[in-house]
């Protein structure tokens, strides 16, 4: 017997054995472009496209902003970790198949010695393998399409589009019945830039959620504010690029170090979290939003072996301007003056700051308009999220005034306060992509009940008749006769 050397033979069987994916059983609608529209065309896009096919469910559009598959999604663009800061053995985006892990992708190139060697998954392998996923499974996207308004519909939504191609845009409208929004980490907000910093221009400041041109820091001196590990990140990689030295200020005394999540890491926890009263999932939302972010062991070693890399601990930017061409501050009374500077500083979530959701803002349920906390355990940041429903769906504010939010789904870091994990990432797969994907399958299914009720009350053509067991009939007659 001779063993196929290809290297997605493990991927090959494992389509082969789980056998087609299912015809699409939802019946068209006049009008209707889309059954669903994913919103984000990285991870997320591509392993929801991959669980409704396998769910039967077709007319599922992947639409991502960036203009091509090399600058879609954040592992190549604006990641900057060396390794994914989640363990190599979590359940990515294959769906419970193994022949399309990671680690099977991954021992098939590298072997299976090699994998136990590695701690953590590097970033620029999981973009490989990413991508192999993407065209191993051949989940189109339409790159160069950006939503900029949902419009609510009767039972559907009008999707304004703005759709590039080359240097020409046009402005399409498109109809789809559902929607999930895997549009990253500011999808349901923006970057935060500090107040003090808010009068730099762009030629001084950057957040670390924008393509920076860290060759051109070379030489330079470097402020990065925010201490999670984004900004860890940052200064790491200016530093490897050459600055003449970075300084990272932090607002706290120490940096975070205590990872609060992973006590609710195990599979009660992880899987029941939604099921929590809202007074326990605010206090967990809290303790998290006071224990800090906390950056990874090595995001803070990878700079702290620089002698140019100086660390202000318990520091505040209360103003800085461009003054000589340089960012002239001032912090805890000591004068600075830096060539440009990194927000480091998080996301601010907040729906009525997306416009693609200017028409819905006003009627979805936030978290302060479910859950009113004792005076002392007030957050009015965390109040701004939404308060989703268990299939991470908008809930309305006000009851039976825009049912059509349940039709979208939030696969964001908006989800945080709801389901206790920054959605979106590695962690949230397991768990929530299988809960939306059944939900849509429910809702399509139940909203066109009367056409499947008429399918499963339909004639089926008998697959044989009497004659094949005629002549085995008992007869008494001729058994006695024999």
């Amino acid at each position: 017997m001779t063993l196929s050397t290809h290297p997605d033979q493990h991927a090959i069987d494992t389509l082969r054995l789980i056998g087609p994916a299912p015809d699409n059983w939802v019946p068209p609608r006049a009008g209707i472009d889309h059954n669903v529209v994913i919103v984000g065309g990285g991870q997320t896009g591509t392993a929801f496209a991959f669980a409704l096919r396998r769910a039967g469910i077709g007319q599922v559009s992947v639409i991502d902003a960036a203009p091509d598959e090399d600058h879609a999604g954040v592992w190549l663009n604006r990641a900057r970790m060396n390794k994914l800061r989640t363990p190599k053995t979590l359940v990515g985006p294959e769906a419970g198949l193994p022949g399309l892990s990671f680690q099977a992708w991954y021992e098939a190139r590298f072997g299976a010695a090699s994998y136990e060697e590695i701690d953590r998954i590097a970033r620029t392998r999981w973009a490989e393998y990413l991508a192999w996923y993407r065209h191993f499974l051949d989940i189109p996207i339409r790159y160069g399409t950006r939503l900029t308004l949902i419009e609510p519909v009767d039972e559907h939504f009008r999707l304004h589009l703005e759709v590039r191609d080359g240097a020409t845009v046009k402005s399409v409208v498109e109809t789809a019945r559902k929607i999930i929004l895997g549009n990253g980490v500011a999808g349901n907000g923006a970057p935060y830039i500090p107040p003090a910093l808010k009068n730099l221009p762009p030629s001084h400041l950057a957040h670390t959620a924008d393509a920076i041109d860290f060759a051109a820091l070379r030489g330079k001196s470097v402020a990065v504010i925010g201490a999670a590990a984004s900004a860890f990140d940052a200064a790491a990689t200016a530093l490897e690029a050459g600055a003449a030295e970075v300084h990272l200020f932090a607002r706290r005394e120490r940096i975070a170090s205590v990872p609060v999540i992973r006590t609710r890491a195990y599979p009660g926890a992880y899987d029941n979290y939604f099921h929590l009263p809202d007074a326990i999932r605010w206090a967990q939302a809290r303790r998290f939003r006071r224990a800090g972010s906390t950056p990874p062991v090595d995001a803070v070693e990878r700079v702290t072996r620089f002698p140019n890399f100086h660390l202000h601990p318990g520091t505040s930017w209360t103003e800085a301007d461009v003054r000589n061409g340089r960012v002239e501050t001032s912090v805890a009374g000591e004068p600075f003056a830096f060539d440009f500077v990194i927000a480091g500083t998080g996301y601010v979530v907040d729906p009525a700051l997306r416009p693609e959701l200017a028409q819905l803002a006003g009627r979805i349920r936030l978290w302060r308009d479910q859950y009113v906390p004792a005076s002392n355990d007030s957050d009015d940041a965390l109040g701004a999220y939404p308060y989703l429903g268990a299939a991470l769906e908008y809930l309305e504010k006000t009851e039976g005034d825009a049912p059509y939010l349940r039709n979208i789904h939030v696969y964001n870091p908006a989800a945080f306060v709801s389901f206790g994990l920054p959605v979106g990432d590695v962690p949230s797969m397991k768990r929530d992509i299988p809960a939306v994907v059944q939900r849509i399958s429910r809702d399509l299914f139940l909203a066109d009940l009367h056409a499947h009720e008429a399918r499963i009350n339909g004639d089926i053509a008998a697959d044989f008749d009497a004659s094949i067991y005629a002549g085995s009939i008992w007869q008494r007659d001729k058994a006695d006769i024999a």
